[in-house]
């Protein structure tokens, strides 16, 4: 058993280092680590959970720190709002040899590590839970609005990403060296984040495996459809522009 600490400037080298992004999670945080460290406490890897918390009003990071844990538990600050953000700052200090972030609902089972994992180690860039791919499950639907504007999300997003059937949900786990590489060419920090990531690493060639989960929806969920869909709509318009912008450039050369 451990108690959560604020990381170090070079955090200790593990095999695997998981990044939950956190906004004002005092409530459901607690739960999600005592699940999570307990199976990483359980299996062949090394490993370190990283909590960014993303300028939270709520004692986040205090709760966070006055429990103890089953495995390696640090914090680290992020003064810039969103998601992408968050991330991108637990992923830019790992020297891990695989990456990755979770939400902080832990609605895709912890399990899917194990399979996520071993397509790393078989030579996949980036192992990201689906709820779309074939064999993929949802126990619990989402509400209507936010699957009818979920289904023309992907529909946009396969054509920046394609083959990907499910670049959104919150469970991703990559090779450090190839996520750190696209990371410094991503620019978006809201929730279309991840169609940036993904497309940066597909475009050097990086292997994307899929892996379908059973996953049940959080009613808690932060997501607002009308505020942080239009958002991520707008975000996805901007990486549609930037590859005309690209392609008009290669064209004229």
């Amino acid at each position: 058993m451990s108690r959560a600490r604020y990381a170090p400037v070079q955090r200790g080298q593990v095999d695997l280092e998981l990044v939950v992004p956190a906004f004002n999670e005092a409530a459901r945080l607690p739960a999600t680590l005592a699940e999570l460290t307990s199976f990483l406490a359980g299996q062949r890897w090394r490993s370190r959970v990283v909590v960014v918390d993303n300028g939270s009003t709520d004692g986040t990071a205090t709760i966070v720190s006055a429990q103890d844990w089953d495995a390696e538990v640090v914090v680290v600050g992020c003064s810039r709002p969103g998601k992408g953000a968050a991330v991108r700052r637990g992923i830019a200090g790992s020297g891990a040899r695989f990456v990755g972030f979770v939400d902080a609902d832990l609605s895709t089972p912890v399990s899917t590590l194990t399979r996520a994992v071993a397509e790393l180690e078989g030579g996949a860039a980036a192992a990201i839970a689906s709820r779309h791919a074939p064999g993929a499950e949802l126990a619990h639907p989402q509400p209507v609005t936010r699957r009818l504007g979920g289904s023309v999300f992907r529909a946009l997003a396969r054509q920046l990403v394609p083959g990907v059937h499910d670049t959104q949900c919150g469970f991703k786990v990559f090779d450090r060296l190839a996520v750190q590489f696209a990371l410094k060419r991503c620019h978006l920090s809201g929730f279309a984040f991840d169609v940036e990531l993904l497309r940066q690493i597909r475009r050097v060639g990086g292997r994307i495996a899929e892996v379908p989960v059973v996953w049940t929806d959080d009613e808690r969920s932060t997501f607002r459809p009308l505020r942080d869909g239009s958002a991520a709509f707008a975000d996805l318009f901007r990486l549609y522009r930037a590859d005309l912008i690209d392609t008009a450039r290669t064209g004229a050369r």
